[in-house]
Order: C-alpha cells, then structure tokens, then sequence
C-alpha cells in the first residue's frame, strides 16, 4: 500500500465530528434510497437464486473455493442462479460455477477502504455497488431462495446470523438455511447449543432447526430441492 493509499483510507475511516454527522444524514437518506431502488429495479428481473456467502480471502485451488464453484454449478443444474458479494474468494467461486453451468450470476459488492472489486464471472448487468452494508443484505435476502453460508469471517457470520434472526422472528418467510463444512462450524454449533441452549435459555430448541449442515454440493442441492417440495412451494415465488 502506498502512502497515499493508507492516507486516503485514515481519512476516510477517520472520526466525523458531531455537526458534520447531523449534516451529512440528512443527505445520506438520499443515497440509501437510490441503493434500494436501484437494486430493487435490477434484482425483481433475475429468477429464482440461491445467495452463497463466504470468505474472500479462500483461493483458487483451496478446498472450500472448488466446493463452493461445484455447489454454484450443481444450483444452476437444478434452475437456480447464484448471488454472492462480488468480490474474490468463495463469492468469487460461487460466480464461476454459475457461470460454468450457464445460470444467472450475480454479484453484489460493497465499497470497503481495501477496494474489493468485481470477480470476472459475474454476468453483464448483474452487478450491483452499494456503500451501506445493511441495504446489500436487503437484496441478498430479498431475492433468494436459499442461503449457502461457507467458512468465513466477521462478515459471512453478520450475513448468517441476520438471516437466521429475520426467520426466526417471522420478520420474513421461512427458507432453507445450509451451513458448509462440518469440520468448520462445528465448535460454534457445539457452542450455541452448550451456552446459548441448555446453559442460558436464550433460544429455543425449535431454533435448531432453522439452519442445516452439510458437507457436498449433491447435500446442499438435496436440501433446498426438499424443503420446497416439502412446503409444497415453488422458488419461483
């Protein structure tokens, strides 16, 4: 990083004082509208999908990123396309294995200080740019169908965990929930169930049972393929 790459990212990151805070939110509004309607306008035209989240950091060659293109590859082979965060790593395998099985392949990226940019699979037109995070897991979860969650970090559990809170709180409708890699979610999954179960009370047992882990792609398709035919729902809701 150069100088002035690390000087531009300080100011940016830098604290806002409290009149510029009051002024800038009145015009911030604005912006967060556009973000809405743009995304709204360009997502109700894309079909039925499955959002796939993971880390960016995961690269080509790694064991989650070829899991991940096969999962995304396997979707499109049964009608679904695939949305992800645009960036590189596991997003970017979840769009090249749309690409490869010729479905719809979406991304939707975030403007962050290290410049994540687009993955080169993502199909024309179907990439979007937001700057507030909370209006690109709007869209993530407003046009999918499923959600793929893969090892990640801070940002794949933000994305998981809002997905499980908005379900169980009847906040929207119930859709299946696939955690990826036993051998990665299972001290958290021991956890949740140790502490915030049996030792705290803070979820219900029932709330086991919003979320699914697996291990391959056949697993992952088998799961969402089921939950529909089991709700007696189509995805193309």
């Amino acid at each position: 990083m150069t100088p002035n790459e690390d000087k531009r990212i300080r100011e940016k990151l830098k604290q806002k004082t409290w009149n510029e805070i009051k002024t800038n939110d009145s015009w911030a509004i604005f912006k967060v509208m556009s973000e809405f309607v743009d995304g709204y306008e360009k997502l109700s035209r894309i079909g039925p999908c499955v959002s796939v989240f993971g880390s960016a950091r995961t690269k080509p060659g790694e064991t989650y990123y070829e899991l991940a293109e096969n999962i995304a590859f396997k979707l499109t082979q049964n009608g679904y396309g695939v949305i992800t965060g645009g960036g590189p790593g596991i997003m970017e395998a979840g769009n090249k294995g749309a690409k490869r099985g010729g479905g719809v392949s979406v991304g939707l990226n975030i403007e962050l200080p290290f410049e994540q940019n687009d993955n080169p699979y993502i199909d024309q037109g179907k990439s979007l740019e937001f700057d507030y995070f909370f209006v690109r897991k709007v869209m993530f979860v407003k046009y999918a169908q499923g959600f793929v969650a893969m090892p990640g970090g801070f940002g794949t559990l933000d994305e998981l965990f809002e997905a499980i809170t908005l379900i169980q709180t009847k906040k929207i409708g119930k859709f299946p929930i696939i955690l990826v890699g036993t051998s990665f979610w299972a001290g958290l999954m021991d956890w949740i169930k140790d502490m915030m179960l049996q030792k705290n009370g803070n979820i219900s047992e029932g709330d086991l049972d919003l979320f699914k882990i697996v291990d391959t792609p056949d697993e992952v398709v088998d799961v969402i393929n089921n939950f529909y035919k089991k709700h007696q729902l189509s995805p193309n809701f």
